[in-house]
């Protein structure tokens, strides 16, 4: 299997409130996909996907409660740490709830969190360590021959 992610779809109880949040709060685009259930936004080289909590529990044939759906967050890189202050900034403003407000972290780069609608994790952060395209896109390093 080729080493890549194509999709990140986030479970949301309130559809029209996450939308509402990335849309007019972030200021991102969906696709054009007539639908009130899933919209999927351009996210550099990856595409993020809405889907109602249920439904996307359903789909999966897990349920929608408990260890049905793992804790994980979806992170945002930007080029500098201003950048990140500024999306940061911009999140908030958008009704995002502050977890932890951005600051120099353990592994040299710059981040903090927010819960956004639906109750996900959205890391905000500046690595450093990491090359990024024009487009956003983030190229790792080459693994080390060992």
């Amino acid at each position: 299997m080729e080493q890549r992610i194509s999709l990140i779809t986030l479970g949301v109880d309130d559809m029209a409130e996450a939308r509402r949040f990335f849309e007019d709060g972030l200021g991102w685009r969906p696709t054009p996909f007539d639908s009130d259930e899933v919209a999927f936004y351009q996210a550099g080289s990856c595409v993020l996907g809405l889907f109602g909590r249920e439904d996307l529990a359903k789909d999966a044939g897990v349920s929608p409660e408990g260890s049905g759906f793992a804790p994980f967050s979806v992170a945002w890189n930007g080029r500098s740490e201003a950048e990140v202050d500024a999306a940061f900034a911009k999140a908030v403003d958008a009704g995002a709830e502050v977890v932890k407000r951005p600051e120099k972290v353990f592994w040299g780069g710059y981040s903090g969190y927010v819960r956004i609608p639906g109750g996900h994790l959205l890391e905000i952060a500046y690595n450093p360590f990491w090359e990024m395209g024009e487009d956003g896109s983030i190229r790792l390093p080459p693994p080390s021959e060992s």
